[in-house]
Order: C-alpha cells, then sequence, then structure tokens
C-alpha cells in the first residue's frame, strides 16, 4: 500500500485535527502530518509504547512538531483522551480486524469527530488470501458499513487502498 497516495483519498488540509486509532508504527501519521502542516495536529494513538516509540522516532527525524501520541486501549468508551468534538478525521487502519469490540471503537471515532467530521477504515479484505490475518478474523465491507451506519456516521464511498486491504470513508451525521 501506499501511504502518500492512500492519505491523498482523506481529503486533508491545513490545520486539521487528526486522531490515528491504532497508529501501529505511524505508516499512516508521518504523511498525513505533512498535509495537516504545521497549524495541525495529527495525534497517534497506540496501544502499545513501542509503536508510538516508532512514531516520535519518525516524527524526530522527519522535523514535524504537530504530532502527538497517546497510549490508549480504543475499545474502552472515552479512552482515547481526545475531546469530544475535536477532531476533522479519525483513521482507523488495521484495527477493526483485531477487536470484537468493532462498535465501541466507533462509538468513539464518532465522540471525537466534529459534526460533519470524516472516519476512514482501511481493513484486510475478506477472501484476498496472501498476506494478513486469517480470513476468520477480517470483517466484509457490507458488514463496516453498517456498523457506522449503526454507528452515527453516513457513507461517502470507497476509497483505494491495494489488493488485500478495503477503504472507506464515511462523514459523522
Amino acid at each position: 500500500m501506499d501511504p502518500q497516495t492512500t492519505v491523498g483519498c482523506f481529503g486533508i488540509q491545513a490545520g486539521m485535527r487528526i486522531a490515528d486509532f491504532g497508529s501501529g508504527s505511524g505508516f499512516f501519521t508521518i504523511f498525513m502530518a505533512k498535509l495537516a502542516g504545521p497549524d495541525g495536529l495529527v495525534t497517534a494513538i497506540d496501544v502499545m509504547d513501542s509503536a508510538l516509540d516508532s512514531v516520535r522516532a519518525k516524527a524526530k527525524a522527519e522535523a514535524l512538531d504537530n504530532i502527538d501520541t497517546i497510549r490508549s486501549n480504543l475499545e474502552l468508551p472515552g479512552s482515547s483522551g481526545l475531546a469530544d468534538g475535536s477532531q476533522d478525521l479519525v483513521l482507523l487502519k488495521n484495527v477493526l480486524f483485531q477487536t470484537e469490540k468493532k462498535q465501541e471503537m466507533l462509538a468513539e471515532a464518532n465522540r471525537v469527530l466534529k459534526i460533519a467530521g470524516k472516519l476512514a477504515v482501511i481493513d484486510w479484505k475478506k477472501g484476498a488470501d496472501g498476506l494478513g490475518p486469517p480470513d476468520k478474523l477480517r470483517t466484509d465491507t457490507e458488514t463496516i458499513r453498517q456498523l457506522a451506519e449503526n454507528g452515527g456516521f453516513n457513507f461517502i464511498d470507497f476509497i483505494d487502498a491495494d489488493v488485500f486491504h478495503y477503504g472507506m470513508m464515511f462523514k459523522k451525521v
């Protein structure tokens, strides 16, 4: 997956506040921070300290001062530590397949997003074989769409990811 191309589909503008839920080592965080610019802020949130250490090291290497990190278990309500309605965009990349609490994660995204804020979901395609988790852990796009719509989002469109992933954009209503 080319993160620069995929992030380009998110509609990021200078000054935006973005939460990268389950940021991992910051694969997408860095590209989003560059687009948000010095007046924007990207908050990388992950449960693993080692992943957040990697994000901080990459931010320092790129001289990006607009990245913050938070260690959190996003399955718990209010756990991101972000204020209600404070974010323009939330990214959930390769995290929903890891949890039984998908609705809780989507609820946290909804809580922190501004009205009309966007939610980007990128996850492993069901039936794509090859890389990634076992197929039984993957969730099809229709199920994700239903969960998001039940959680207060409207589906906008699919976004380009790669042969192993799907991408979907939603808007908070």
